[in-house]
């Protein structure tokens, strides 16, 4: 079948593209053209989505589409215009009004209803949208935490490296914290597996408790086969340092939030084929990964300061 996807050169959109490919499909990418170009084989398209689709795109009429990250007002329009047999939405947790710190009981529980422009919001005000437009044939799937390969937003990323260069390690006292999260080679497969055939939200992402802060840093220790050195510091003393949480410790929510955020109900997703492989799989070849490409460049990327870091390893060890 001919499939387009919207993005299709960066994270989750490039595993979409690979995933298409090896299904056999027609691929084709809409982009503007500034991140890069989707792999050989594949068309590309260009064209900015807050404008009217290029004409080229729609002669080449797309069968299927999967949207990685529409934020657009004009998503509506243009699904009403491709009008596709099949369209794969990919939203977020962040659509649901009470997440986080949730937890998510089902799919049903309330979304944002505003159209700010915050990312929550904006996500759960393109699901309507593109719901009035496609019905039942919009399969909307609220992604959780995706890692792997490619992943430029560098949380895990920032993880590896830095229990790579080894020594003592600040780590918040929320090892047990249990954690879920998604391969983005799982979730692309999916993706275009279910496009056209499931329908409705999904919380598209791994199953509760399947591993732990710890368990996960861990398993970058191994991977990595670093000596670091866990050095556990309170959520009291870490917040008084002024360590933002998600930031400066990646993954790391403060235990009110983390107590029910990583508490998302995916009964649907499980039933649907939603895969998760095994942790060390994701955490190696992620691994593998950044060994190749390099860190990515950027000044808004996570991670602990050098200076902040020494300041908290200075402090009195109990």
């Amino acid at each position: 079948m001919r499939v387009l996807v919207l993005g299709g050169t960066h994270f989750l959109g490039r595993h979409v593209v690979d995933a298409a490919l090896a299904a056999g499909h027609d691929v084709a990418t809409l982009t503007r053209g500034v991140s890069g170009d989707p792999p050989d084989g594949v068309r590309a398209f260009r064209g900015d989505r807050e404008q009217p689709l290029p004409g080229d795109v729609l002669a080449w009429a797309p069968e299927l589409v999967v949207d990685t990250s529409c934020r657009t007002r004009a998503a509506g329009e243009h699904a009403a215009v491709l009008d596709p047999a099949g369209y794969a939405f990919v939203s977020s947790l962040n659509a649901y009004r009470d997440w986080p710190p949730g937890p998510v009981r089902s799919e049903h529980d309330p979304t944002w209803d505003t159209d700010d422009d915050e990312y929550g919001p904006a996500k759960a005000h393109a699901e309507r949208v593109l719901g009035a437009a496609l019905g039942d044939r919009l399969l909307t799937a609220r992604a959780g935490l995706v890692v792997g390969p490619h992943d430029r937003v560098h949380r895990l990323g920032w993880w590896l490296l830095r229990i790579a260069a080894g020594g003592p390690v600040v780590v918040p006292d929320a090892l047990a914290q249990p954690m879920a999260l998604v391969d983005a080679r799982d979730l692309a497969g999916w993706l275009v597996a279910a496009c056209g055939q499931v329908s409705g939200p999904v919380n598209a992402t791994g199953p509760a408790g399947m591993t732990t802060l710890g368990g996960l840093l861990d398993t970058c220790r191994e991977v990595t086969g670093g000596d670091a050195e866990w050095v556990v510091v309170p959520e009291d003393d870490l917040l008084a340092a002024g360590v933002q949480p998600w930031v400066h410790l990646p993954l790391w929510l403060p235990a009110d939030t983390a107590r029910t955020a990583w508490d998302v109900d995916t009964t649907r997703a499980r039933e649907l084929g939603l895969p998760s492989r095994p942790l060390r799989d994701t955490v190696a070849d992620t691994w593998a990964w950044l060994q190749a490409a390099g860190a990515p460049g950027g000044d808004d990327l996570p991670g602990l300061p050098p200076d902040l870091e020494a300041r908290l390893l200075a402090l009195p060890r109990t």
